[in-house]
This record gives C-alpha cells, sequence and structure tokens, in this order.
C-alpha cells in the first residue's frame, strides 16, 4: 500500500499559491497503478481516498499506525466504484461481485477488506473514499441503475448532466459519506455553473471517461480569489469546504464525487452567481 498525507490549509494562505504549490497540495496526478493499493490520506474531514487495482493476487486495505485502528474499518466507513473490469470486493470473507460501474458502500466494523480482479490481464479499478464513522449500517450493492438520479442543468448553459447518487440516504443509510457519479450529456462541459460551496461538506472529484487529449479546468478557491488546476483522465482533486465546486471540460468526461461533513442534504449549499466571481 502507498499512502500520501495531505494536510489541510487555510485559504488566506491558499491564494497566495503558484500553479506548482496549487497542484502539488490538491492534486493527485495518478490514482489507479496496476497491482497496487494507492492511498491519501487528507486531514481535510479525514477522508481517505484512493483507487486498487489488483491483478494476480488480491490487494488489502489494512488499518495500522496510519490510521490509529488495526483494521482499517474499525472506526470508518467506506464507498467503492468501479472503473474497471468486473471484479470482487471480500469483506470479511464474503464476496461481493462489482462489474463496471457498480458501487458498494460498507459500513463501520467490517474487519478485512481486499479487493479481487475476475481477470488480471483486464483488472477492475476500484476507486475507493472512507471518512470517520460513529455507527454501524449495512453494506448495500449498488448499480446504476439502483442509484438515485437527478438530471440537471440545460443546453444553453452546457451542463446537461446527470448526477446518480450511490451512497445517500435516497439509497442507503451512511454517517456522513456521500458517493455518486455525473454523467454529462454530449456537447455540455460545464459539472456545474454557477458554482456553489459547501460550507459544512468537502468533495473529491475523481475525472474519469476523458480522451487523452481531454482537458478538465477544475475551479478551485473561494468566490473572490479563484484559481484553476488543469486535470487529465483519472486524476482526483481535493476541494474543501470553503472552495467553489465547478469545472468545465474541454470535451466528454464523468467524474465521481464524493463528500464528508456535517450532513447529507443534497440541496444544503451556498449558491452563486456569476457577479459573485473574481
Amino acid at each position: 500500500m502507498k499512502l500520501d498525507m495531505r494536510y489541510g490549509h487555510h485559504p488566506e494562505d491558499v491564494k497566495h499559491y503558484d500553479t506548482e504549490t496549487l497542484r502539488r497540495h490538491f492534486l493527485v496526478e495518478k490514482i489507479f497503478a496496476t497491482g497496487e493499493l494507492t492511498l491519501v490520506y487528507t486531514h481535510v474531514d479525514r477522508v481517505v481516498f484512493g483507487g486498487a487495482v489488483p491483478t494476480t493476487q488480491a490487494l488489502a486495505l489494512e488499518g495500522g499506525k496510519e490510521f490509529g485502528t488495526p483494521n482499517f474499518l474499525d472506526r470508518r466507513e467506506l464507498g467503492v466504484v468501479n472503473l474497471g473490469e468486473s471484479g470482487r470486493v471480500i469483506l470479511d470473507g464474503k464476496a461481493h461481485a462489482l462489474a463496471n460501474g457498480d458501487g458498494l458502500y460498507v459500513g463501520m466494523g467490517t474487519k478485512t477488506v481486499s479487493f479481487e480482479s475476475d481477470n488480471p490481464a483486464q483488472p477492475a479499478k476500484f476507486y475507493v473514499m472512507s471518512c470517520p464513522a460513529h455507527a454501524t449500517y449495512p453494506t448495500v450493492h449498488i448499480t446504476r441503475a439502483t442509484a438515485n438520479p437527478k438530471k440537471l442543468g440545460a443546453p444553453e448553459t452546457c451542463n446537461v448532466r446527470t448526477i446518480y447518487q450511490y451512497v445517500h440516504p435516497a439509497v442507503c443509510q451512511s454517517c456522513q459519506l456521500v458517493m455518486g457519479v455525473t454523467v454529462l450529456e454530449p456537447g455540455s462541459v460545464w459539472n456545474t455553473y454557477p458554482p456553489h460551496t459547501h460550507e459544512r461538506r468537502m468533495e473529491v472529484y475523481l475525472y474519469f471517461g476523458m480522451a487523452d487529449s481531454t482537458r478538465v479546468f477544475h475551479m478551485h478557491g473561494q468566490p473572490t480569489e479563484t484559481r484553476h488546476i488543469v486535470m487529465s483522465n483519472e486524476q482526483a482533486v481535493i476541494s474543501p469546504s470553503w472552495s467553489i465546486h465547478s469545472g468545465v471540460g474541454s470535451g466528454c468526461y464523468s467524474f465521481i464525487w464524493g463528500m464528508a461533513g456535517e450532513n447529507q442534504t443534497f440541496e444544503d449549499m451556498d449558491t452563486l452567481g456569476p457577479n459573485d466571481l473574481k
């Protein structure tokens, strides 16, 4: 397992960052590495996220000193989305099969977690996100068909998209983790505009489904101190609660969003207008 530690930042400090510094602190350039489990621990709401690409051997998600508990999920809950070929998540010896696009919520208290691919030559790509938990809720397998869809946007604003809520009160119980997949329609490039902030929730974005030449300009910073981070396929970005949540791409893309914070209310956002941005 590879673990990358990221610390919290005050927005008054971040507004002085140059491009390299901004990318070093908030961008994760490689989530998926063949045959490896790679994780990022951000001190923003103590969220852990990353990727598992098992080939000939299972990859175990383990606890230890870095996480403060013997088992990874002793005091945490977990969300998983498979972006690769078919595979399995093994929880306390029980296999949960995940096809491409399937998700899984795993409750606090699960002792052993490992990831396997059905075909090592065509491995699964498990994206994982975890946050601290205070109660145990049942494990739930979530498909695109059983996720809760919300279609938003309009062609004239180039942001027609469907938000598939996976780990969400409309689908399953969780403590504070909320996760889903947003798919933009052809011709739409904004994942939300005008942007918003979640003062009570941080967010991590994983962009995927992009061509090699496509780039997403992920908007970052406070509304009056905006910055951008240029991202390519299968890269992730940490967006603290004080940062705007928005992005625009040069071509087709989708993204997994994951949030942790004080509540799970989808509409609990502070909306902004174009005149609020600088």
